[in-house]
């Protein structure tokens, strides 16, 4: 007797895998989710960006799996920020999924204007096939939390690197740089070597564009703008000052209207074929080397950041998928964010022009071999991680972090357009500094 009732329980559970694996799949979880939420329409809020070029590609089959409805919201990243704090504000709940910069993280999460996400995360109805441990830890730690809390799922990991244009540089027998110094002078050495070209694009409009693209060298000169145990300005520091005299003086080589360039401009100053060398974000090289967009798709090479006085350091950021704080349909946006950016969606979310945050992705033979620029990404982590090991975060967590931006950044680029002089300009960016974190 007790072998038939043994026999029995093992006849049980063989029949309850199958059950137990669909219970797994996406369909499965669609038709939950379809049960549950079907009906519901929801708003994401989000940038410019080759990643919601690719959620938007995605969001017909999501549509379809779930019958939850999708409305876009796409804007330039700036209005787009004033926009969510607006609708917080306002308590106007208009949107529910948001597009989170990581530079916002530290100042959404105190304030409350995006929700927690590990009780989501570690939910019994979130699908193995979601994989939150697949996201690189760098990003996950880096750009997606604050203070121990998860706040955004990255959708879109960064860090920058230098694009060059590898006809120019075998025409004239030069070689991508490796230092700072060498950065400089490829950019004056190309920056009007042809008709209509420059030496170099990036971002450095007034503002936190500007304070971004600095903050690309600027750590390979010092400790940057904050001093990240005391949170004292530092702006005044020898680092600060000479790495803002650099960008000044490299910015001489880019398209005289690069004071008004976010990354939009900037990249596309690149792809149009105006500028020798790129320095930005890994996140856009699926525009780069877009065929319908770049006239240099098939022209382009990319090289790890160059090294500079204070040594090796990179970039940690990118952007998030969020759930707003006051959005009444947080199961129904939690849906949207557990489909677009699984491990499951990811090589889709790539092939659609996406930037990866996985792991995953980078082991990807197919992919790896789709995009020549995985292995220089993975070196420039390496630097980005140089940074890392000198105790600092490239996007200090503190909630003032919009304020030091904004102020570094109008100063930084008056003394781009020649107001002021970089040593003027950062005095007056210490004492804007020092009333903002008193």
């Amino acid at each position: 007797m007790k072998r038939n009732f043994v026999t029995i329980v093992v006849l049980l559970m063989v029949l309850m895998v199958p059950c137990l694996a669909s219970a797994q799949t996406m369909e499965a979880w669609a038709q939950d989710v379809m049960a549950k939420w079907g009906g519901t329409e929801i708003t994401a809020a989000f940038a410019s960006h080759p990643s919601t070029e690719a959620f938007q590609a995605m969001t017909a089959e999501f549509e379809e799996l779930t019958g939850i409805k999708v409305s876009w919201d796409v804007m330039e990243e700036t209005y787009l920020k004033n926009k969510q704090l607006m609708d917080f504000t306002g308590n106007s709940r208009l949107f529910d999924v948001l597009m989170v910069d990581g530079f916002w993280i530290s100042e959404y999460a105190p304030k409350k204007v995006i929700a927690p996400l590990s009780p989501y995360i570690h939910a019994d109805t979130t699908p193995p096939w979601f994989d939150y441990e697949d996201i690189m830890p760098a990003y996950r730690n880096g750009i997606g939390a604050y203070e121990g809390e998860v706040y955004g799922i990255p959708t879109a990991g960064e860090t920058r690197f230098v694009g060059y244009r590898k006809d120019l540089f075998d025409k004239y027998g030069k070689t991508p740089p490796k230092t700072l110094d060498e950065l400089m002078e490829l950019a004056r050495f190309f920056n009007g070597k042809e008709p209509d070209l420059y030496g170099i694009a990036m971002r450095a409009q007034r503002g936190i564009h500007f304070a971004s693209g600095w903050l690309t060298v600027t750590y390979n000169f010092g400790d940057g703008f904050l001093d990240q145990k005391t949170w004292e300005p530092l702006m005044t520091s020898p680092g600060t000052v000479e790495s803002l005299k650099y960008f000044v003086e490299l910015m001489k080589c880019a398209p005289p209207d690069v004071a008004t360039y976010t990354h939009e401009e900037a990249t596309s100053a690149f792809m149009a074929g105006r500028t020798a060398m790129w320095f930005d974000a890994t996140a856009l090289v699926s525009w780069i080397m877009d065929p319908d967009k770049s006239k240099v798709h098939d022209r382009v090479a990319f090289a790890p950041p160059p090294t500079g006085p204070a040594g090796d350091a990179g970039v940690f950021a990118g952007w998030n998928m969020a759930i707003a704080s006051g959005s009444q349909k947080k199961d129904a946006a939690w849906a949207f964010i557990t489909f677009m950016t699984s491990k499951a969606k990811a090589k889709d979310y790539v092939l659609h022009g996406g930037v990866p945050t996985r792991t995953s992705v980078y082991q990807n033979p197919e992919l790896v071999e789709r995009d020549p620029s995985y292995p220089v990404q993975l070196a420039s982590f390496d630097k980005a991680n140089a940074l890392v090991e000198r105790g600092l975060a490239w996007i200090p967590p503190t909630p003032e972090l919009g304020k030091v931006l904004d102020r570094t950044g109008y100063w930084g680029n008056v003394a781009l357009i020649g107001e002021l002089s970089p040593e003027e300009a950062c005095r007056r960016a210490q004492a804007e500094l020092e009333d903002i974190m008193e």
